[in-house]
């Protein structure tokens, strides 16, 4: 690396703080050095309007080519593998010529730092594509879900990829929204605990984590994306906010990017108070907070609070907002003009630039010795045996058996097995939308996936010895044509799997993902009328939903034997449903979200006051069909609690300690999911009757048991009161080990005692777990 003969180098001294270092080399640099280190550029982006992001082809056909960018320098690299498919060691090499020109060309010789998308695995060609978020919180194993990110990180940084633009930290508020498949679920312990493992894995492997969307995002109006959101400030303090914590300092993260979102007309990438007082001032923050695609440029063009780009501009850099992704925009020319005439204040440039080249020198790209081209990236792989075992784990434990009426469930040896339904043979109704086969695939079908993916089909196929397929009808549209021969086939067999659901899009190209809301939460096209007409045949169905949401399971399923719910599972789903469907497998995955019973009590989740349940003065029952956490078993499972009959005494600032035993009853191995709820009966605010504190998962062989116990802090009883302040209240409450919400096996009654207490930032946010064997 060179720099200009006479310039201060002790920014180049790595035996300084990487602040340090950022701190010196801020006053060397002019002002268009500086902004230039505050945006992106994204090369090959599609300006004809079939891009992959919205308005892409209002905001990058006018962008200059990479070389008349770069002479000032270049902050960030936008998806240079995740754009159009590329061979993983020849995306490589075309990265770090990228590298060494963006080098070559500015003063410092400062690399830029490259992000890819990374949610359901590292977006790009012949990457493994892995189960979706939902399948991460249905599984309740954030272990797993850090192993599987530490791969993801590790495949990143052998591309010489800096930044992973994941997890998605949006509690689920209302299942109408697309983006609810991106989501971990609806309770914000296992939103966070899940994304907190997330971040772990991916930071672990030296890559910057991004924690999006913040904030609000997932709670706008009608489920619609990018509309305005209707929040207090409690919904806000004690569901959307958690999680966030819960990754910045259980995880980690190094970057969090703004919500589109505006919440009570203001939008987030606009919020000081977000981003500065919030999570910089109170939380501690030290990272960098990256716009959102096109985010600046919307305060102008999508929320009329910006006369232009150099007036939003203006107002994302005050707010908090360091760099402009996914291409210079706003944080172009006139912005280097503005300064200069004085509009906007160079402090607010310097305080960015500080902390992206702090950013920048933890990763290196400051040293001597950095490398454009990693060690190894000749022979780059980013689809091994090893990842895709660990994708097949995760689909394993990720369904969820939810009705099994007569022991339907598994497929016994020699019956004859009818397939039906327009999700069995398509191989992309495993994967969600930002995966690249999805995400970007799609736009170029001269490529394959780039991975195999085997369908239900196909699995089932290889284990079933008898097995008739009709698709019946697509997954939109509204031919019945092939409804004939799919009841022709389950009325010819013992059973009938009928697997409809959902095709993951972007922006109306499919029924879930990002853009692609629902007014009513119904299975797109005939697909109900699909399993009305196969169960008239009289055949025993099991359902097989394949689906980026829930959908309700009204009085027209209720003669279904079976249900089954699969939420994306990635490459390998095909082989872990049918696994689950013969018995290869024990189900262990538990809901991560409600499932409705009727679409018309929407929004609703598991985290109700008493009044947001059903009650007598209305009309409109919201009762879910399945409860949040709900899952069966192959197996069955005993518990014993400890339940003294007096309140045990709690004190306002201490632990304490709850005991379940949980035994197989059974006669195979199994999973059970032990679920701590709490139960704050009385409050000065009106709280949820039920809402998650703990969970884990707990493996026993036939006639196993293990004795499980949670030690909790009072800060997990914490919410917002009636001040705003989040608080300790002492009094009564409960502490409930559920196999699901609904479904509570033991109760603990204990007095938090004690003054009222403020429970701060640096607050406890898990229980400690112990699981001890218990001999027969």
């Amino acid at each position: 690396m060179s720099i200009t003969s006479g310039l201060d180098a002790r920014w180049h001294d790595p035996r300084l703080s990487p602040i340090e270092r950022a701190e010196n080399l801020v006053p060397l640099m002019t002002l268009e050095e500086k902004i230039a280190q505050l945006a992106g550029v994204w090369v090959g982006a599609d300006a004809d309007g079939a891009g992959v992001a919205p308005h892409q082809a209002d905001m990058t056909g006018t962008t200059p080519p990479l070389d008349a960018l770069i002479g000032s320098g270049l902050g960030q690299l936008t998806r240079p593998f995740g754009t159009v498919p590329v061979e993983p060691a020849a995306g490589a090499r075309a990265l770090a010529a990228s590298q060494e020109r963006i080098q070559a060309a500015n003063r410092f010789g400062i690399p830029a730092q490259v992000h890819e998308e990374c949610l359901t695995g590292l977006a790009a060609w012949k990457a493994t594509v892995y189960p979706a978020p939902l399948s991460w919180g249905a599984a309740f194993d954030p272990d797993l879900v850090e192993e599987m990110t530490g791969r993801i990180g590790r495949s990143m940084r052998a591309a010489g990829i800096h930044q992973g633009l994941a997890p998605v930290l949006d509690v689920t508020r209302d299942y109408r929204w697309g983006r609810t498949e991106e989501t971990i679920g609806e309770d914000p312990y296992l939103v966070g605990t899940i994304g907190a493992a997330y971040v772990r894995g991916l930071e672990g492997a030296g890559v910057v984590a991004t924690l999006k969307h913040f904030a609000g995002y997932s709670s706008s109006r009608g489920g619609r994306n990018h509309a305005p959101v209707s929040m207090g400030a409690r919904e806000l303090a004690d569901v959307v906010l958690p999680p966030f914590e819960m990754a910045l300092r259980l995880g980690g993260a190094r970057s969090v990017m703004n919500s589109y979102a505006e919440i009570d007309g203001v939008p987030a990438a606009a919020s000081a108070w977000l981003f500065t007082r919030l999570l910089r001032d109170d939380w501690g923050f030290a990272g960098t907070v990256v716009a959102d695609y096109f985010a600046i440029r919307f305060l102008e063009r999508l929320h009329g609070v910006a006369g232009d780009g150099v007036d939003a501009a203006g107002i994302a850099l005050s707010a908090g907002i360091d760099v402009e992704l996914p291409t210079v925009d706003t944080f172009g020319a006139p912005l280097v003009e503005a300064v200069r005439d004085g509009r906007i204040a160079e402090a607010l440039i310097d305080r960015a630039l500080l902390r992206v080249l702090t950013q920048k020198a933890e990763l290196g790209l400051l040293d001597d010795d950095w490398k454009p081209l990693p060690d190894g990236a000749g022979d780059l792989t980013f689809d091994d045996p090893g990842n895709r075992d660990l994708a097949l784990r995760l689909a394993r434990e990720s369904v969820v058996l939810l009705r099994n009426t007569g022991g339907i469930l598994p497929l016994r040896p020699g019956q004859r097995v009818a397939l039906v339904g327009p999700v069995a043979d398509d191989p992309l109704a495993m994967l969600g939308c930002y995966s690249f086969p999805v995400h970007v695939g799609q736009h170029h079908p001269d490529h394959d996936t780039g991975v195999a993916i085997p369908t239900l089909r196909a699995s089932l196929t290889a284990v079933v010895g008898e097995l008739a397929y009709a698709q019946g009808c697509a997954i939109t549209g509204t031919d019945t044509s092939g409804f004939t021969a799919a009841v022709t086939a389950a009325a010819a067999s013992d059973v009938c799997v009928v697997a409809v659901g959902d095709r993951a899009g972007l922006f109306g190209r499919g029924t879930s993902g990002e853009g692609c809301d629902t007014t009513g939460l119904r299975l797109p096209g005939v697909q109900a009328e699909l399993v009305r007409a196969v169960q008239a045949t009289g055949t025993p169905v099991v359902l097989l939903l394949l689906a980026g949401r829930p959908y309700p399971i009204d009085v027209d399923f209720d003669g279904v034997a079976g249900i089954v719910q699969g939420f994306f599972p990635g490459q390998c789903g095909g082989q872990a449903l049918a696994e689950i469907l013969t018995g290869a497998v024990n189900p262990s995955g538990r809901l991560p979200v409600s499932v409705p019973r009727d679409a018309g009590g929407l929004p609703a989740t598991y985290l109700n006051p008493p009044l947001g349940r059903r009650t007598e003065v209305s009309s409109v029952d919201p009762t879910p069909a399945f409860g949040f956490g709900h899952g069966l078993s192959y197996t069955t499972f005993d518990w014993i609690g400890d339940e003294p009959g007096e309140p045990v005494e709690w004190p306002v600032d201490g632990d304490a300690a709850v005991s379940v035993t949980v035994r197989n009853t059974g006669d195979r191995a199994g999973t059970e999911v032990v679920q701590l709820y709490l139960h704050d009966p009385v409050a000065q605010t009106t709280r949820p009757v039920v809402r998650l504190i703990g969970f884990t998962r707990v493996a026993l062989e036939p006639g196993e048991a293990a004795r499980v116990t949670f030690t909790v802090p009072a800060d997990l009883t914490s919410f917002a009161g009636l001040d705003g302040h989040r608080i300790v209240e002492p009094g009564e409450v409960e502490l409930r080990f559920g196999r699901s919400s609904t479904d509570i096996a033991a109760t603990v009654r204990l007095r938090i005692t004690g003054e009222e207490r403020r429970a701060r930032h640096d607050r406890r946010l898990q229980p400690d777990c112990a699981v001890e064997g218990v001999r027969p």
